[in-house]
């Protein structure tokens, strides 16, 4: 059975908006490992995924752009002004596209996780390329470089998220 983006009063949702998303920033608090231009590997993700899933992309999207505007206040790196949307509140509004998966959560959580990838890989290529080494093609270094740690963090969160939708949704939830 496809889990319901159930209707909520408008002030519950911005209340899961807000815990999602700061729960979001605590758990960005505890890393498994961290790169040496930004990026790390946590769960940071899980709670946004979760609400994207559960409320729908809409939700997770907004969810996720305070997520990532609460990530550019807690310890920004920033050198220019397009390259902080294109690291904060865009690639973590880009989860919300695991919304429109909800019948197939690793496939959502997979999504969202790609499209946030994206927004991170451009942005390597136009504001860090200068970090690439010499003769390697910056697009390559900034996929990989970003894969390293957004990759990892997706296949936590397709293990956990599938969980806490059968948590929250009961035994009327099967995934897939």
């Amino acid at each position: 059975m496809e889990l319901p983006h159930e209707p909520v009063n408008r002030v519950k949702r911005w209340v899961e908006i807000a815990v999602a998303a700061a729960l979001g920033a605590v758990l960005s608090l505890v890393k498994v490992y961290t790169l040496p231009q930004g990026g790390s590997v946590t769960v940071t993700t899980l709670p946004i995924l979760f609400l994207a899933l559960w409320r729908g992309p809409g939700t997770g999207a907004t969810a996720g752009m305070v997520l990532g505007l609460l990530k550019l206040v807690l310890g920004p790196i920033v050198v220019h002004p397009v390259q902080i949307l294109l690291d904060y509140p865009v690639p973590f509004a880009l989860l919300g596209v695991a919304g429109f998966f909800p019948r197939y959560p690793a496939m959502g959580v997979l999504a969202g996780s790609l499209c946030r990838g994206a927004s991170h890989v451009l942005s390597g290529v136009v504001f860090f390329a200068s970090y690439a080494p010499p003769g390697v093609n910056v697009w390559k270094y900034s996929l990989v470089y970003n894969a390293s740690y957004v990759l990892p963090e997706a296949l936590l969160c397709i293990a956990l998220v599938p969980i806490l939708l059968r948590r929250v949704a009961g035994a009327e939830y099967h995934a897939g």
